[in-house]
């Protein structure tokens, strides 16, 4: 096992004209780990817009695998995604890693030696796991990717929860309440409006009739921001839920839930879906298994000081 390249292939940084070539890598590698594709056009645009994406090229110029960088702020730690063709890309996977690395530890060193990296991987990806720890990684908690068949059971409707969908002048209040419940989180890297709004509004493809907010005695208790990344599965899947600590262990998150799931089946959505922290200190899986929301699979987090 190897971090250098084998003879003839090289690396060179991404291009936009990679992007179809890119999201078919992905899917294949998605095929091979969990069973169905899981990544969207827009998952691909944001990372080609983060701060760092290179691809190993083999010597006949194809695309075996893609590394790149996520950092929604200037935060200290950064998350590094590898992806590898499952025909023949295993061998750019660890020279992949070490540039990774050799990047993030840069990025350290500027910002006088602090910081941490993470990376997932999915419990049957032995070599990616294996590669993680020969680097330094260490596990620290899991991930579920929740799925749900529409149409969804029936919810009752919670008593003095109001929900509809978000209006375009509300946005800064909108991000407010993400903003604050979020904070609440150990994990959470705050960005700022401006970057929130550049990174899932501002040249995005958005159903805001998908986005909603819930009131509670006419204050703006949670809400529910839906995005477009499982759109190749025909897929609502919902981005971020967040209800403010006060308006907590009312109902406000399964009131955004149900009225969600209801708009993705009326607008021709075969299922939901949703990511969660399974350490997450709000329990937020019970809520989610509550309204018959189940584990399509989990996902391992590794983490390692950004300068080894």
């Amino acid at each position: 096992m190897t971090n250098e390249l084998p003879e003839g292939w090289s690396f060179r940084p991404t291009r936009d004209a990679d992007a179809d070539d890119l999201l078919a890598l992905v899917h294949a590698s998605d095929m091979t780990a969990v069973g169905f594709a899981d990544f969207a056009p827009e998952d691909v645009a944001e990372a080609l817009a983060g701060p760092f994406s290179t691809v190993a090229v083999t010597a006949a110029g194809a695309i075996a695998g893609w590394g790149y960088l996520e950092n929604p702020g200037t935060a200290p730690r950064d998350f590094l995604e590898v992806y590898v063709h499952p025909e023949g890309g295993r061998p750019a996977m660890r020279p992949l890693l070490a540039r990774m690395l050799a990047e993030i530890e840069r990025r350290a060193r500027e910002r006088g030696g602090e910081g941490t990296v993470r990376a997932g991987a999915i419990p049957v990806e032995t070599y990616w796991i294996e590669s993680l720890t020969a680097a330094g990684f260490e596990f620290v908690k899991q991930y579920a990717r929740m799925q749900l068949d529409l149409p969804a059971p029936a919810v009752a409707a919670v008593p003095g929860v109001t929900v509809r969908p978000v209006r375009e002048d509300e946005m800064p209040e909108f991000f407010a309440v993400l903003d604050a419940a979020f904070r609440d989180t150990p994990d959470y890297q705050p960005t700022g409006y401006d970057r929130w709004r550049e990174r899932f509004l501002d040249g995005h493809r958005v159903r805001l009739d998908e986005w909603f907010v819930a009131e509670v005695d006419g204050s703006m208790a949670g809400i529910l921001q839906s995005s477009e990344q499982s759109e190749a599965v025909n897929e609502g899947w919902v981005k971020h839920l967040a209800v403010r600590a006060e308006f907590r262990k009312r109902g406000v998150g399964r009131a955004l839930l149900a009225a969600a799931f209801a708009r993705y089946l009326a607008n021709g959505r075969v299922s939901a879906g949703l990511g969660v922290d399974l350490a997450n200190p709000t329990e937020a899986i019970r809520l989610y298994t509550g309204v018959g929301m189940r584990a399509a699979y989990q996902a391992d987090i590794y983490e390692r000081p950004a300068l080894d």
